[in-house]
């Protein structure tokens, strides 16, 4: 049967069938079907790591494309370089527009700090969903541990937010199969992974943690905040933000 057009349900049938299938088989689903119309987010994270690694493999010429707030790690933006001569990728910078001078002059001064609902909202949601406008599908590195959120995310569903597929193909992994990929096939990843940060976002918002944290915790620490609002339906953003 030919599907000409994606809905929940019959995209939660497919997620389904591939719960027990290799990444690499629902990245080439969505490479086959979507073809052009098909991006790879990343925000150089390990998980995003493996699965650059599969597609440079299957489709090296797919989008990838990572959100540039102009507040990454100065280690963030050395692993795009060294994976882009590693695996021979190519990198799409997806930006606000919005200046940090712009967005002081606005908004006042760090207002990561203040109201870091709004300050991820200007500088990752919106740009990210004019990126996605004219895309019929994207992927994601998320999994179901990482957070309460993400825990009933499927392989493959569909995005209410951004009105497309959505395809999360590390989903059902863990994090120590992302790093056994990682050892197995000597890649290189964000070197402040060693240093505490398991994860790594904007520097002003990213803080080192404890052995046995919560991965998640060094993660706007005391702002009551878990996600930046990309992988959350409008309903979840706002309970996000309560």
């Amino acid at each position: 049967m030919v599907i000409t057009k994606w809905t929940p349900e019959n995209l939660r049938t497919l997620s389904d069938q591939f719960e027990h299938s290799h990444p690499v088989e629902i990245l080439r689903w969505g490479w086959e079907n979507f073809g052009d119309g098909i991006a790879l987010a990343t925000g150089f994270g390990p998980e995003g790591v493996v699965l650059m690694h599969l597609v440079s493999q299957i489709a090296p010429e797919m989008t990838i494309f990572y959100l540039d707030t102009d507040l990454l790690f100065e280690e963030t933006y050395a692993l795009r370089d060294e994976l882009a001569n590693r695996l021979g990728l190519r990198f799409t910078r997806v930006h606000s527009r919005l200046s940090l001078e712009t967005q002081a002059a606005q908004y006042g001064p760090e207002l990561w700090a203040r109201d870091p609902d709004q300050c991820c909202q200007l500088r990752k949601v919106n740009p990210l969903r004019q990126y996605l406008a004219d895309k019929g599908a994207w992927i994601t590195a998320i999994r179901r541990d990482q957070t309460q959120t993400r825990a009933a995310a499927g392989l493959v569903e569909w995005d209410a937010a951004n009105q497309l597929v959505k395809l999360n193909p590390l989903a059902n992994w863990t994090s120590r199969q992302v790093w056994t990929h990682i050892a197995n096939y000597h890649l290189p990843y964000n070197p402040l992974h060693d240093a505490g940060y398991p994860s790594l976002g904007c520097w002003p918002c990213t803080h080192p943690v404890a052995a046995g944290a919560d991965p998640r915790s060094g993660r706007w620490a005391g702002l009551g905040k878990t996600e930046c609002g990309i992988h959350l339906s409008p309903l979840e953003a706002r309970k996000n933000r309560a």
